[in-house]
C-alpha cells in the first residue's frame, strides 16, 4: 500500500505532488528555490506549486483587501455600540472589554476570532451574543471543533484516537507516520491498521 515518496523538485509529476504529504517547510523551500511566492499557508503554497508544475509558470498571490479603517483596537474606548472594523485585531484592550461584558471566563477561540474577522459592520454587542452562542455550542457533547484543512496531522490523530479509544497517542502517531508516506488522502480509515502489517 505504501509507495516511496518522490523527491520534491521541478521534475516531479503533478500527480505525484498531489498524492503525497509535504511539510510546509518543504513547500516553502521549493517556492524560494524556483522564484514562487512563499507567502501564506500550506494550501496557498501547494496551489502555486501545482500551477508551476503544470504550466511551468509562477502564480502571484492575490492581493489582500486594503484596510480602510484607522480605528485603533489597542487604545480606543470600546462600548457595546462600537462597530467592528476591517482593522480589527485581538488586543488586550479588546480582551478587557469582553472580560467586562461576558465575565472573567472570557477567552478568545478560533470560531469567535473568525466571526470577528468576517463581520465588519456589526457591533461589539453582537459579538457578545455570538461568543455566548459559541460557548453553549462547545458545551454540547456532540460538538467537535473544526480543524483547518491544512492541519492534516491534527485531523488524523483526532479521528484515529476517536475510532480506536483503546490505543495510545503513540500508536496514532506511528500510523500517521506510515499514512503520510502513502498515495492519496491522508484522512484516517480503519484500513490504516493494516499498513505494513504492523500491529498496534
Amino acid at each position: 500500500m505504501t509507495d516511496k515518496r518522490p523527491e520534491l523538485n521541478r521534475n516531479i509529476p503533478l500527480n505525484d505532488f498531489n498524492d503525497f504529504y509535504w511539510l510546509k517547510e518543504e513547500l516553502t523551500t521549493f517556492c524560494r528555490q524556483h522564484g514562487i511566492s512563499a507567502a501564506g499557508g500550506k494550501p496557498e503554497l501547494a496551489e502555486r506549486i501545482a500551477a508551476y508544475l503544470q504550466a511551468g509558470e509562477t502564480v502571484k498571490p492575490l492581493p489582500r483587501d486594503k484596510i480602510t479603517s484607522r480605528f485603533d483596537w489597542n487604545s480606543e474606548t470600546l462600548t457595546p455600540e462600537t462597530l467592528i472594523t476591517d482593522s480589527y485585531k485581538n488586543t488586550e484592550n479588546v480582551r478587557a472589554f469582553f472580560a467586562k461584558a461576558i465575565g472573567a471566563h472570557f477567552k478568545f477561540n478560533v470560531l469567535f476570532c473568525n466571526w470577528m474577522k468576517q463581520n465588519a459592520g456589526k457591533r461589539l454587542n453582537d459579538a457578545v451574543v455570538e461568543w455566548n452562542r459559541i460557548s453553549v455550542l462547545k458545551k454540547d457533547n456532540s460538538y467537535e471543533s473544526e480543524i483547518g484543512t491544512q492541519f492534516e496531522y491534527n485531523t488524523y490523530m483526532r479521528d484515529f484516537l476517536k475510532d480506536n479509544p483503546e490505543l495510545s497517542f503513540r500508536n496514532a502517531r506511528k500510523y500517521w507516520m506510515l499514512k503520510k508516506q502513502t498515495r492519496g488522502s491522508k484522512k484516517y480509515t480503519k484500513e490504516d491498521l493494516l499498513l505494513n502489517g504492523i500491529q498496534p
